[in-house]
């Protein structure tokens, strides 16, 4: 999960070097935790969070095969 939301973070942003991802895993949940440039805040949420959106929707689609639950937490 945390590769697949690095490549999508990293694509989106003006500075891919500033993109870090920390992972936490509780039982059947993985929370992962995206922290952009503040200049790329809101490239990575998007209108109305339209883009935050369209991620969580891809990692959950992810972890639909595995059985887990994913969490995005941007900051």
């Amino acid at each position: 999960m945390k590769e697949i939301l690095e490549v999508i973070a990293k694509s989106l942003v003006d500075n891919p070097d500033a993109v870090v991802i920390t992972e936490e895993i509780k039982d059947d949940t993985v929370v992962l935790k995206l922290q952009v440039a503040q200049s790329d805040m809101g490239k990575v949420i998007g209108k109305s969070g339209r883009i935050a959106k369209a991620i969580r929707q891809v990692l959950n689609a992810a972890a639909s095969k595995d059985k887990t639950k994913v969490i995005v937490d941007i900051g």
